[in-house]
Order: C-alpha cells, then sequence, then structure tokens
C-alpha cells in the first residue's frame, strides 16, 4: 500500500481536505464534499487586461445588452476601455477599486487629450456640458460614496496594523463542558449475571478543550498548518476495569499533562485537481479524509467520539505521515494516507514503518447535491493489540500475565457511510463497519463490527441551530478464535481467553441541540444513554447529561 502511495505521488495522484483547508481552515467539516469546494479562486492570479478598438471584440457583450451603447461610445468614441486577453469583457464581475481608477484615468487622459487637441468632432461643449450637468446632480451621491471609501480605507489600515501577521492566520477554539453520570452498578468480572462493581457516578464535572491554529502561507499553492492543544478533564467515574473504559468518551475529552503540537503539517496544492499533506503532527484519517456526514465536529456537532464518524476512520491514531486527495471527476474524488503512532520513535516496535502504522484509502462520491456517499478500506498493525480507536471494543487481545504485553495484530477494515439530504432542514444517515483481526504468524481471527444511524436538523426552530438523534452500537467483538490465553471476551469473565464473543450488545443513545448565540459562540445541551455498557448483558445502563459550550475565532 505504500509503495501505491508512492506511486500515486509521482503520477500526479492526490489528497483531500487538505484542498478544502485552502478555501477557510476550521475545525469542522460543516461544508460539503462537492467539487466546489476544493480549490479557492484566489489562487489563481488575474489575467492582465488588454486594450481593444471595437467593441465587437469583445466576446461576450451583445447589442441588446443594456450597457452596450455605453461600452460602444468609450470603446470607439474615447478608446479607454480594456477587455481581457480572451476577448472577454466580463461586465458581471466585481470592480477592484484599482481597476476603477485605472479605468478612470485613461478616460480623463483621452478627455484631455482630445481637449487639447481641439478634436470638436469627438469632444464637443455638449458633452462637457452634460458631465457637469451629471456631477452637479450626483453631488450628494458622489460625497456619500467618498466618504464611505475613507471609511473604508480606515479601517483597512486599522486591520493591517493590527493584524496577526501578513503570512500567517491566527485561529483557534475553546471548549468547556459539564457533565454528570448516573449512578449504576456492573457485572463487570467475572460475568456470571452478578452485578458486583460500582459506578459511582457523579454531581457535575467539567471538560475543557483548547486549541490555537497557525495557519502560515508559504506560496499561494501552499501553507504550513500548526495547532497547539490543551484539554483538562474527563468523563469518570466509570467501572473500574476494561470492559467499559471506553463506554462514553466525548468528542472534546482530549486530557493533556500539558500544552502540546497536536498539528504540525505541510500542505501543498499540486494541481487544481490534486493536494498532497506530509508532516509529523496532525496527519490522519480524520484530518485527511472528507467526511460526508456535514455537522461532523467535535465543537459544534455531536456530543460522544463515537458519534463523529465510523470509528475504523480513528483507527490508528496516526501523528506523522502523508495524505493525498484527488478529485478525478467532478462527483467523485479518492483519498489515501499512510501514517504512524509514533513516526519519531525509531525503536523497536515503534517509528515510522515499524511500530502502529496505518494506510488507510477512501472513496467519496456525490451523486447527486443531497447524496453522499464513502467507501474506505483500512489496513492497521498494533503493536499492543490496541486499535487506538478509542471507543468499544478497541483492545482485541489480552495481556499476557508473564510478561504484561499484549499480541500484536494486523487488521483488515472495510466501512461505508451515506447521508441524504431530505430537504434543508432534515438529513439523515448510517455507516456500517466490520474488522478481521490476526496475530501475524499464528492461527486464527478477531472480528468487530459497528454501525450507526443518525437524523441532523439543521436550523432547527431558528436559523444556525441543529438537533440530532444519533442511535448506534459501538465496536463489539463479535467472534475470537484466537490461540487460548488471547481471546478478551472470555479472559474478562473466566481468566482463560479461550475462543467466542463478546455475551452482550452495546447500544448507545444520542440526542442534542445547538443553540448558535453568535457566529462564534454556542451552547449544546444534550443527553447519552447506554445499554448494556461494556457490551455486558446484566449491567445497569448508564445516562450522562451534558451541557457544552464552544468558542471559536
Amino acid at each position: 500500500m505504500l509503495a501505491w502511495l508512492l506511486i500515486a505521488g509521482v503520477n500526479g495522484v492526490a489528497q483531500k481536505a487538505l484542498a478544502q483547508e485552502y478555501i477557510n481552515k476550521v475545525t469542522t467539516q460543516e461544508i460539503g464534499v462537492k467539487d466546489d469546494n476544493l480549490i479557492p479562486s484566489s489562487l489563481s492570479p488575474e489575467e492582465p487586461m488588454a486594450q481593444v478598438t471595437s467593441v465587437s471584440q469583445l466576446k461576450d457583450i451583445q447589442p441588446n445588452d443594456w450597457a452596450f451603447q455605453a461600452l460602444q461610445s468609450l470603446v470607439e468614441r474615447y478608446g479607454c476601455i480594456a477587455g481581457y486577453p480572451d476577448s472577454n469583457y466580463r461586465g458581471n464581475r466585481a470592480l477592484t477599486r484599482y481597476e476603477f481608477a485605472a479605468g478612470v484615468n485613461a478616460c480623463l487622459d483621452r478627455v484631455n487629450e482630445l481637449i487639447t487637441t481641439a478634436t470638436s468632432d469627438l469632444v464637443t461643449r455638449e458633452d462637457l456640458a452634460r458631465l457637469q450637468k451629471l456631477q452637479s446632480e450626483f453631488a450628494p451621491e458622489l460625497a456619500t460614496l467618498r466618504g464611505r471609501v475613507d471609511s473604508l480605507e480606515a479601517k483597512t489600515a486599522e486591520i493591517q496594523a493590527n493584524q496577526f501577521s501578513t503570512t500567517t492566520k491566527l485561529s483557534g477554539l475553546l471548549i468547556v463542558g459539564i457533565q454528570g453520570r448516573t449512578n449504576n452498578r456492573g457485572d463487570v468480572n467475572p460475568r456470571d449475571g452478578q452485578k458486583d462493581t460500582d459506578d459511582a457516578g457523579t454531581n457535575i464535572n467539567v471538560i475543557s478543550l483548547a486549541q490555537l491554529y497557525l495557519t502560515s502561507q508559504i506560496t499561494p499553492n501552499s501553507y504550513l498548518f500548526t495547532g497547539l492543544l490543551d484539554g483538562k478533564g474527563k468523563t469518570t467515574p466509570r467501572f473500574t476495569n476494561s470492559v467499559s473504559r471506553n463506554d462514553v468518551l466525548l468528542g472534546y475529552e482530549f486530557p493533556t499533562d500539558s500544552l502540546i503540537v497536536s498539528d504540525l503539517n505541510f500542505h501543498w496544492l499540486v494541481t487544481n485537481k490534486l493536494a498532497v499533506m506530509v508532516g509529523t503532527e496532525g496527519v490522519s484519517m480524520p484530518a485527511a479524509f472528507r467526511g460526508p456526514n456535514r455537522v461532523e465536529s467535535a465543537a459544534t456537532g455531536p456530543l460522544s467520539y463515537f458519534a463523529q464518524r465510523n470509528p475504523i476512520l480513528n483507527m490508528g491514531y496516526g501523528h506523522g505521515g502523508i495524505a493525498i486527495d484527488w478529485q478525478f471527476a467532478k462527483r467523485a474524488s479518492l483519498q489515501a494516507i499512510y501514517t504512524s503512532y509514533q513516526p519519531g520513535n525509531p525503536g523497536k516496535g515503534s517509528g515510522l514503518f515499524d511500530g502502529t502504522t496505518t494506510t488507510g484509502v477512501q472513496l467519496l462520491l456525490t451523486p447527486t447535491d443531497t447524496l453522499d456517499l464513502s467507501l474506505y478500506y483500512v489496513n492497521n498493525y498494533a503493536s499492543d493489540g490496541c486499535l487506538l480507536t478509542f471507543v468499544g471494543d478497541e483492545c482485541l487481545t489480552t495481556v499476557n500475565t508473564t510478561t504484561g504485553k499484549s499480541a500484536p495484530l494486523q487488521t483488515n477494515a472495510v466501512g461505508a457511510t451515506l447521508t441524504w439530504q431530505i430537504s434543508p432542514r432534515i438529513s439523515a444517515g448510517a455507516w456500517g463497519g466490520y474488522t478481521k483481526s490476526f496475530i501475524p504468524g499464528q492461527s486464527g481471527s478477531v472480528e468487530t463490527t459497528n454501525y450507526m444511524v443518525f437524523l441532523n436538523f439543521p436550523d432547527l426552530f431558528a436559523k444556525g441551530n441543529l438537533g440530532g438523534i444519533y442511535v448506534g452500537q459501538p465496536p463489539k467483538i463479535t467472534s475470537s478464535d484466537l490461540p487460548i490465553g488471547n481471546n478478551v471476551p472470555d479472559f474478562i469473565n473466566t481468566g482463560l481467553g479461550r475462543a467466542g464473543g463478546q455475551p452482550g450488545t452495546t447500544t448507545q443513545i444520542e440526542a442534542f441541540y445547538r443553540l448558535q448565540l453568535t457566529d462564534n459562540i454556542s451552547i449544546t445541551p444534550g443527553i447519552i444513554h447506554l445499554i448494556q455498557p461494556g457490551n455486558t448483558p446484566d449491567s445497569d445502563s448508564v445516562t450522562i447529561g451534558i451541557l457544552r459550550s464552544t468558542f471559536t475565532f
């Protein structure tokens, strides 16, 4: 797969949402997946204009156009209007102040020349009188316009004087969430039908996440993206063993000991249809693959990590590597990635090629403006048997009591996500995923499945607000026949690790409503309910109430 990526890069194949980021680097993926969002027009420099001598030279000007006579007079009588090299006038295009100044100056120079040479058949006293009359009639409007231009110049000067940098844009977000869990008991270890472990719940606890982003323009077609992150708090307490350690992880739950570098990658728009991202931090599938769920965002979308995207697309939790995005057709694109969990630690079982590594490919299709479909394949090598999806069953081999380590896994995963915008205010979607893993050089395999169905309600009750209902099954071990001692479900129950799948099925139900208070501030109350947490049928359900507040800039 790595060879495929290298060959694809040499032959002009390319990468994703990276190109999307040239338009507006955001922390969400709420824009669509149509190709007209891929490449910003600002990267195409304006062509210089060339003088024309007849209005007929302008291909996009017709005799029945309302401004035809005015253009004919300015072009053929005064010779002071220019067109573009492609023989178009582009009359519907916005006029910059520089172009206005150049056009007026050319016309005034021509008028002065004609007056000086006393060319009476072209510029007459009647023309001058008419100009003076127009100037008098529109004096108030001209004065108002002059005032607006002066005000705009002052504001522009203030922005330029106080901007962060001429080449670097500063953006960021702050999320603060307050949440509490219900008290419950669980049948945890062994799973013998007896509720023996307390999850005491909590009255209230706080989770915060702060991120700062620096987008530094290197060339018109490339930029360096740097991200800093600091997180505090987590959804605690939980059951005290691995069965439910990932029962609920909130999308913004990322506790760190200190400020860390979350992103350090370079984006290059190779062609209008091809983009590349390479770096040592932040090169992961969530960053490199476009999300068909258009409200996907830990800051403004669903509350839980599971409800953001198919957990398969979180696999490996990549840090450093390379990703490409190729918009090979108007409604079809291909993204690919190779990433490593510890690219800067080339020791045994870690590093760019010998540690936990992930290779993924996604085909994204938009058959219509209201339908998005993505198909993806992921290959992962986990040096400790943990897929690093942080949702449901993600550690698929047991920890050896003698060595204190778990066996590595090679995993093949496939999945698909479909969203349908039923109307401007209702969209529906679903995803499903399947993984099959094996210990290299040994017999047997372990399989997991997951799914999610959801409804989104944009502009619910007021413009800018968002409602959502998500129901799904986090990744669950459906079968495991690895060598005895390695199988998680039976190891939890008996400590023997014999073949078999999980005895129950966790179901997550999530509902939220985002109130968009301003362009930059939103508040999202919501609730998450878990049935059979930890895939244990005799455990009490868990309910979590959440209030998330978000500030972006």
